[in-house]
């Protein structure tokens, strides 16, 4: 079992309506929590599933459509009601800054913490990054500038053999070094060497948000390889000129990529509020790229 877990907190396209909320999501690692865009209705979804304000640090907001970031202001507000502390920092479009200035001076005044925002590189680039994980942007092809997000695990340090740990008689507080590159000394003097102790780490993960996008093959170098990734669906075939228009994906365009990029898993989701089934997704994406799902609130992803 892998230490991410998606959850999907909406999925609908541009307007709020009965069967999808607009985009957002939450992505765990660590105990971590990571945002991905803040459309209406996202800190009800929050709340509905048993998230905690406090490990929240980071938010991503792909472009400036209200249907990805109207949330915002009344999310920051709910943490100032709550008492949070320390930093949120909202890594988004420069513009976002200026626009959402004058609502946290009214609404959202206090001592507490500091919303401190972070402009998007316009070529993309590393925007997050700890110990065990690096955060990068990069650009999509939307009527506004808009970004995708990749979200990647560093590598992971070997695992120690435990029957080689046994034999040596190794004790617990030699075993951090040893993972970390040491070798082994014996009692006598020699030396066992480090390939002898430990075994090959677990292989890292990876996720990947592309919401809103038109088909772009551009895209394909920055999520190659990527564990799972999450790419707009807004329409079906039939409406496909209107997706090129209005610069947004179908669901075989969506899977056409995943397929280029040697994904692990695409999850398809930003339906138009015309569908009523989104069953007509996958039988679209599925014959592109199989291991294709569908997005909806509340839904867990963990790998």
């Amino acid at each position: 079992m892998g230490e991410f877990e998606l959850t999907i907190l909406g999925c609908g396209s541009a307007r709020s309506w009965a069967r999808h909320l607009p985009s957002s999501q939450i992505l765990s690692y660590r105990g971590k929590l990571f945002m991905i865009d803040c459309g209406e209705g996202a800190q009800r979804e929050f709340f509905r599933y048993g998230f905690n304000l406090n490990r929240v640090g980071h938010i991503f907001i792909s472009h400036l459509h209200g249907d990805h970031c109207f949330g915002l202001i009344g999310f920051i507000s709910t943490l100032v009601l709550q008492g949070k502390t320390g930093e949120l920092t909202i890594h988004a479009h420069r513009d976002l800054e200026a626009l959402l200035a004058p609502w946290l001076d009214y609404f959202c005044r206090n001592d507490l913490f500091k919303v401190v925002f972070a402009p998007l590189p316009v070529k993309g680039g590393v925007i997050y990054e700890d110990k065990s994980l690096a955060v990068t942007s990069f650009p999509l092809r939307h009527r506004v500038p808009s970004y995708g997000f990749r979200f990647d695990e560093k590598a992971k340090l070997p695992h120690i053999d435990k029957s080689a740990a046994e034999r040596y008689g190794i004790p617990l507080k030699e075993l951090q070094a040893i993972k970390e590159g040491a070798g082994y000394t014996l009692p006598d003097g020699e030396t066992v060497p480090n390939e002898r102790l430990v075994l090959p780490p677990s292989p890292s993960q990876s996720y990947a948000y592309c919401s809103d996008t038109v088909y772009t093959k551009s895209i394909v170098p920055y999520i190659k390889g990527v564990t799972v990734l999450y790419h707009e669906a807004t329409y079906t075939g039939e409406y496909a000129e209107q997706a090129k228009s209005r610069y947004h994906s179908t669901a075989a365009q969506a899977a056409e990529i995943a397929r280029q990029a040697a994904a692990g898993t695409l999850i398809i989701g930003h339906y138009s509020s015309r569908y009523k089934d989104e069953s007509r997704f996958l039988e679209e994406a599925r014959p592109i790229f199989p291991d294709t799902v569908l997005a909806y609130e509340g839904m867990k992803f963990r790998f």
